[in-house]
């Protein structure tokens, strides 16, 4: 199994990711995530930047579909 973490999916808040990364992890998939807002100053960063949810690249086509079902 490899430990190369790729993105699976791109959101214009933390929260949206959160969520994401919850039904990944309901389904037995661990992700995270990465933002860039300063720090958490300057949130609205967010929006432009994006935050991306991550998971290993063993189970991308399986986050893809659990996230495709869930999040649309």
């Amino acid at each position: 199994m490899s430990d190369n973490k790729v993105v699976v999916a791109e959101f214009e808040s933390e929260l949206d990711a959160e969520i994401a990364i919850g039904h990944l992890r309901a389904a037995g998939i661990e992700a995270s995530l990465i933002k860039d807002d300063a720090g958490g100053m300057f949130p609205s960063l967010q929006r432009t930047e994006g935050v991306q949810v991550l998971v290993v690249e063993d189970r991308l086509n399986e986050a893809q579909e659990i996230l495709k079902e869930k999040m649309e």
